[in-house]
């Protein structure tokens, strides 16, 4: 007796579910300020908004066109770039120095760091008319001006890395036989990069807040000196302008000195790169 073959019904395969459409993050993050620009056009064309208080996006963002096409725009910004990175390179190797003296060197922080201490908490813009009485109203002033601002923050921070090294780290060194050269050089240098680079970009937001100070110190030229003819004239465009060239090469600037970091520090094991 043979057995009817049986037969088995295919199942129906399964569709994929379908993930709903999402927007990237970028796109999402852009709704809010894109939607602030059109209320303040509106706002600005109807009136709401006089231009003496602020003037309207599309009439900055003309100006702005007209600025680079002229030129006038760069020319100020260069001056304004060689004030900053003269007078930060300076505070930078001032403070790097006074650091080492006094971080490696119960000496050396005896002799400098009250000196130092002394002079951090003197206000930078208080010396302005002493910097004036002493050099003049030229550029030696504003740089001056930038240096002071500039070597506190490096000088601390280093100065702190440096004392908060793991001391298990330094009796490691000196079991391995290691030189007291050699020892500045591949523990105590490489544990206080990571506040160095604190103090770094503390001295970079301190060398912008100097330099639109002193660029209204008898100025010529500059990012300061042409948002304080623009208040003279009342040409708020182009105060608006002024600020966000600050605002950006400060969040340029920022970046580039965090890449070095990531660089200069990818030999930690707990550093995390994005």
């Amino acid at each position: 007796m043979t057995q009817a073959p049986t037969t088995t019904t295919a199942q129906p395969k399964a569709r994929p579910v379908s993930k709903p459409w999402r927007a990237p993050d970028f796109a999402l993050r852009l709704i809010s300020p894109l939607v602030i620009l059109l209320l303040w056009e509106i706002a600005s064309r109807t009136g709401l908004i006089p231009s003496r208080i602020i003037a309207a996006p599309s009439d900055i963002s003309g100006t702005l066109w007209a600025l680079i096409s002229s030129g006038e725009l760069g020319r100020h910004l260069l001056v304004s770039l060689q004030r900053a990175i003269t007078g930060l390179s300076i505070g930078v190797a001032i403070g790097v120095a006074a650091a080492l003296i006094t971080g490696l060197s119960k000496r050396g922080e005896v002799l400098l760091d009250s000196p130092m201490q002394m002079l951090r908490t003197i206000p930078s813009l208080a010396l302005v008319p002493l910097f004036i009485l002493w050099f003049g109203i030229g550029e030696f002033t504003k740089i001056a001006l930038i240096v002071t601002g500039t070597t506190f923050p490096v000088y601390l921070n280093l100065f702190a890395g440096i004392r908060n090294i793991d001391p298990k780290l330094v009796e490691a060194a000196h079991t391995l036989g290691l030189t007291r050269r050699e020892l500045i050089w591949h523990v105590i240098l490489p544990g206080s990069l990571p506040s160095f680079f604190v103090g770094l970009r503390y001295s970079l937001a301190i060398s912008w807040l100097a330099l639109v100070f002193v660029e209204q110190i008898n100025t010529t030229a500059g990012i300061g000196y042409l948002a304080s003819d623009a208040r003279d004239f009342m040409r708020t465009d182009v105060i608006v302008i002024c600020l966000l060239i600050y605002s950006v090469l400060g969040l340029l600037i920022d970046g580039l000195i965090r890449t070095l970091e990531r660089f200069a520090l990818a030999w930690r094991p707990s550093f995390v790169r994005s």
